[in-house]
């Protein structure tokens, strides 16, 4: 019986699963999350498969897993000087110390593989170095940019460690621990509330500033002036790829702010794509809006498009193949490249609006060559006798103000009969 499973876990594998599915799981993991293919957010996700395969494909390391867990790879050697990743997968600090030391049997500490008891909170536990924040930026981008792939510089204020003092404040020595928080950077007082009752109140040190020390003005770094960090200007080179979409990131790893004993956090820089004023994505594919005439929509048509490329594409329709006002029609392979595999593309789909005309001026004779081209009218039965009302149609349409207008009129009994049949402005009929 093994006594830890996060490792098959990771892999997805039973405890006694055999070795050739732990190499064929193993594979199919990495090709899911490999960061070429899944992107940088899966960097550590990978990283954990390797780290899970290192062990379970290697018969020696399996065993001192299955036994002992993850105390035993780190005390056998079988972690092969990963640590870190140890520390990441079990979490606390590090395998050893984090799941035997302190973390699985609190203050009283926990046997080892050996029968060894460990002490409390785990001597071998390494501290966890503090990690600074992520300092997220947008980055204006157009529709050709991610068409084409764009180099972008970015200029970044960030603060490093002094060079002077290398990030001490001041000369050796001259850091002190504040007397008035006991280098704590925070100070507690007790304030009473009413009869009996009393408020404890937290507060940064006013000495320190909450630093939780001190330094001498006269023995402070001219430079920092014992702030340790000084500002810096640093200029990044953001390479937008091929296909890639709006909102996505692009990670610089520690190129944060920097502190004293702290771990920079990264720089983040998040795509915002402008919209376009021809063009709409979605996904790896492109629309476009194209207006023609009747002409055009019912004798065919060559139409230049330009791409985002600056590349003319000739949009041609057959003569007699009919084009459907609002109808949608396919380009393919002329969509956006995809992200990571820009040889291939989505496709362009072109929405066409017939623009139909107002009038036609012809006569008679002409008319009727015309209709003699269109398809047949369609055979209804026409009824006219003295029943038969004529309806006219017209081009005006009342607004909505109109209407609200005659209501007004109604109410105050002038109402003039604008907007209905027979009245100035509406549908007029007439009876026979």
């Amino acid at each position: 019986m093994v006594v830890d499973t996060k490792l098959y876990d990771i892999l997805q594998l039973s405890p006694d699963a055999p070795e050739a599915e732990v190499k064929k799981q193993y594979k199919k993991l990495a090709r899911q999350y490999h960061p070429d293919k899944a992107g940088p957010e899966f960097e550590e996700k990978f990283k954990e498969i390797q780290f899970a395969n290192e062990v379970l494909s290697d018969p020696q390391k399996r065993d001192i897993y299955d036994k002992y867990g993850p105390r035993g790879l780190e005390e056998h050697g079988g972690a092969g000087g990963m640590e870190d990743i140890l520390e990441h997968i079990f979490g606390g600090g590090g395998g050893a110390g984090g799941m035997f030391g302190g973390g699985m049997f609190g203050g009283m500490g926990g046997f080892g593989p050996f029968g060894m008891m460990g002490g409390g909170g785990g001597g071998r536990r390494r501290p966890q170095r503090r990690r600074g924040e992520d300092m997220v930026h947008p980055l204006r981008v157009t529709l050709e940019d991610l068409f084409n792939g764009k180099l972008s510089k970015l200029k970044l204020k960030k603060k490093i460690i002094c060079n002077a003092c290398k990030g001490a404040g001041g000369k050796s020595g001259a850091v002190q621990s504040c007397t008035g928080c006991n280098g704590q950077g925070i100070k507690i007082s007790i304030q009473p509330l009413g009869p009996g009752m009393v408020q404890q109140v937290q507060r940064v040190c006013p000495d320190c500033g909450g630093e939780g020390e001190q330094i001498d003005p006269k023995n402070r770094c001219k430079k920092c002036n014992g702030k340790k960090v000084c500002e810096d200007t640093k200029i990044l080179e953001v390479q937008v790829d091929k296909g890639m979409k709006d909102n996505q990131k692009i990670t610089f790893r520690g190129e944060g702010d920097q502190q004293p004993g702290v771990e920079p956090g990264d720089v983040i820089i998040v795509l915002q794509c402008a919209e376009h004023e021809k063009f709409e994505r979605k996904g790896d594919d492109l629309y476009y809006k194209m207006d023609i005439g009747l002409t055009e929509a019912l004798c065919g048509f060559k139409i230049p498009l330009q791409q985002l490329d600056k590349r003319e594409l000739l949009v041609t329709n057959t003569p007699g193949k009919i084009i459907e006002s609002g109808c949608t029609r396919c380009i393919f392979g002329e969509g956006m490249p995809m992200h990571r595999n820009p040889f291939e593309r989505g496709n362009l789909f072109i929405k066409f609006n017939v623009i139909f005309p107002t009038t036609i001026d012809h006569d008679e004779d002409e008319m009727k060559k015309m209709e003699a081209l269109l398809p047949p009218r369609p055979q209804m039965m026409i009824v006219d006798d003295d029943e038969t009302i004529h309806m006219t149609l017209h081009d005006h349409i009342a607004s909505a103000n109109t209407y609200d207008q005659e209501g007004e009129d109604e109410e105050q009994g002038h109402g003039h009969g604008h907007g209905h049949p027979g009245g100035p402005g509406g549908v007029q009929c007439a009876t026979q």
